[in-house]
């Protein structure tokens, strides 16, 4: 079976009974790329070991995007994470418009959006591109749902895509969930199109349910057709859990994007 796209997984979501270095094995033993949440949950003796190709990782562990004493908490914690991202060799670090805590939700929540935000987290993220520069790393920006994540700035496709293109460095791509863009918005393939030339890594997952693609309501055959034919093949991540078997969820994905 050929792979066009850059194939990975979220080992966080699979194998939930396993160790986090057992599950990475796994992942790649059957060829795939290996995506992590937060760093402080896990061994990175054993996870350097394994010898994954780590694709995505939480890129922060606090701060946010648009007042002063969160922007300099975002900017030293993101340092921090690139330097664990360079030991681990992680291909790509994942920001989001603030800090997420239990449950998916956002710290601070926030209803409405005051005059100046949108340039305020512009010029904190051209900070962050700049010490990317400097220390030869890359962050992407993940779009999120309003029902997951309710009171999340920047949380939409609409504006993470507003905010990577106006900046349009290398350092900043959009980690484009289409999980999340489904719930927040649908019209997948036309914002596949809008996002194409600032996409670092797709990320999938059916909805309802987050759980591996035919699953649910969304036509991922159809949405990686559309990829293909719009010169997309670059890295495709399932960020989702598995209905019933791991494996089983993986052969779904694999299926879906070869």
């Amino acid at each position: 079976m050929t792979h066009v796209f850059q194939l990975a997984a979220c080992a966080e979501m699979l194998w939930q009974d396993k160790p986090i270095d057992w599950r990475s094995a796994r992942l790649t033993e059957r060829g795939l790329g290996v995506g992590l949440w937060n760093y402080p949950d896990h061994d990175l003796a054993k996870l350097e070991a394994v010898g994954a190709n780590y694709t995505i990782m939480n890129g922060y562990l606090e701060g946010r995007l648009t007042d002063a004493e969160g922007a300099e908490k975002l900017l030293q914690s993101a340092y921090e994470t690139a330097q664990v991202g360079k030991r681990l060799g992680v291909d790509r670090l994942n920001l989001h418009g603030t800090g997420l805590g239990d449950g998916g939700i956002p710290i601070p929540q926030h209803g409405a959006f005051a005059p100046g935000m949108m340039q305020r987290a512009r010029d904190t993220l051209q900070r962050i591109c700049d010490m990317a520069e400097r220390e030869g790393v890359v962050f992407t920006l993940e779009n999120l749902n309003p029902l997951d994540h309710p009171g999340c700035p920047f949380g939409s496709t609409s504006d993470v895509l507003s905010l990577v293109s106006s900046i349009n460095r290398p350092e900043l791509r959009i980690n484009l969930d289409l999980y999340h863009t489904q719930i927040g918005e649908g019209d997948l393939i036309r914002w596949c199109e809008a996002c194409l030339p600032w996409i670092g890594e797709v990320q999938v997952a059916d909805n309802p349910g987050r759980c591996e693609p035919g699953t649910g309501e969304i036509n991922y055959n159809g949405v990686a057709k559309a990829l293909t034919e719009m010169g997309y093949s670059g890295p495709v991540g399932m960020e989702a859990f598995a209905k019933g078997d791991s494996d089983l969820a993986l052969d779904a994905f694999v299926a879906a994007f070869s």
